[in-house]
């Protein structure tokens, strides 16, 4: 009469079956092969990472996915694609030629994260240096601190061997800049009141006559990637808002707002409206709403809501009630699942095995920020 299995052989004997089943290349005596799923590479970043190539034949996220797939490190692969940026004179957003301060004066702000070994750099208000995601990675790598600011973040890339310039501007910065003094009339003493408005509107009034990108006013340039093995970084550097008080720094550099890496979730970065993604960390937000199961889309949804409810004051308000400026989102999980949104209609770009493609953004609200 044949043996009654016991529960536990029988469990124990059914899986072995089943194991054995599931594995047909394996070897007598050896555990079978455990497939894994490998993540489809990306790299994410705002629009400009399409377009400026720095007199080279690879835009930024092209030589960042291209780096990133061929084995670098991801971030030291992003930075590289943002300096094509920070360092083409026809970007005026970031680095060498980025819009100046109200004083004629360049002022760059940068942080970056790294996923894998959970660390980060940023400098703030930095004078003098064209690739400032460099140095932000150099305080990473170099230092215990997480940012330096003005003149200790300018010294500080002096002892890393960085080229200190006495002016990053360009002749097209220069002349926007003037033409900025011009129209805001600065022999007239204006209240605050009324000097803030001066200074805002003869700014966007320069966006209405096409002489400054809309995406450029604000400046920026996000970008953050997952490789084969789901490792996430990211970049953000800025030469920040254009004509800003000396002195001003907005979200780029700051950790949080401008980028957030969580190795274990993705990544989330900003370009736009400093001051709100500020109040809000939408960064964190973002990563955060990714971390309780939201699609990168979802997360970053929730982030503009957030802005939007939290953006009260009259000045910043459009005839709709709506928040008058734009802001972007631009988010990746550690799956390589990644998506582009905005406050109003805006375009983010994106490089994958399919080479690098400018895309639409999912934009919160039709029309656009001025309605």
């Amino acid at each position: 009469m044949p043996k009654k299995l016991t529960r536990r052989e029988f469990v124990q004997t059914s899986t072995a079956a089943g194991l054995a089943l599931g594995a047909p290349a394996a070897v007598f005596g050896q555990a079978p092969a455990v497939v894994t799923n490998t993540v489809k590479p990306v790299v994410i970043a705002s629009n400009n990472g399409n377009v400026y190539k720095n007199g080279g034949t690879e835009v930024g996220v092209a030589k960042a996915f291209n780096l990133m797939t061929r084995g670098t490190d991801v971030l030291e692969a992003l930075v590289a694609g943002v300096n094509l940026c920070e360092l083409d004179p026809a970007d005026t957003s970031v680095g060498f030629g980025g819009l100046p301060n109200a004083d004629g004066i360049v002022q760059l702000d940068s942080c970056c994260m790294h996923g894998p070994t959970r660390r980060a750099g940023g400098v703030a208000g930095l004078e003098g240096v064209r690739t400032p995601s460099l140095v932000a990675k150099a305080v990473m790598d170099h230092t215990d601190h997480h940012l330096l600011a003005g003149r200790g973040a300018q010294e500080f890339a002096r002892q890393m061997g960085f080229t200190i310039e006495d002016d990053l501007n360009t002749p097209t910065s220069r002349r926007l800049w003037l033409e900025w003094k011009r129209r805001i009339d600065p022999e007239h003493y204006l209240d605050p009141k009324k000097r803030g408005e001066a200074m805002q509107m003869a700014g966007l009034s320069m966006v209405r006559d096409g002489l400054i990108d809309p995406d450029h006013y604000y400046g920026t340039i996000n970008c953050d990637g997952v490789n084969s093995k789901g490792e996430v970084c990211g970049v953000t550097t800025t030469s920040g808002l254009a004509w800003k008080i000396p002195g001003r720094i907005g979200d780029s550099p700051i950790l949080g707002a401008g980028l957030y890496v969580d190795g274990d979730i993705g990544a989330a970065g900003s370009t736009g409206r400093g001051e709100a993604n500020l109040y809000n960390l939408c960064s964190f937000l973002v990563v955060e709403q990714m971390r309780m199961g939201k699609s990168p889309k979802d997360a970053g949804m929730e982030a503009l809501g957030r802005i939007e409810k939290n953006t009260v004051e009259k000045r910043l308000l459009n005839a709709r009630g709506l928040p008058s400026f734009g802001i972007n989102f631009y988010v990746v999980n550690k799956k390589g699942e990644y998506a582009g949104v905005s406050m109003y209609a805006s375009t983010y770009s994106v490089c994958t095995e399919n080479g690098p493609q400018t895309l639409n953004c999912e934009a919160l609200h039709p029309g656009r920020a001025s309605d």
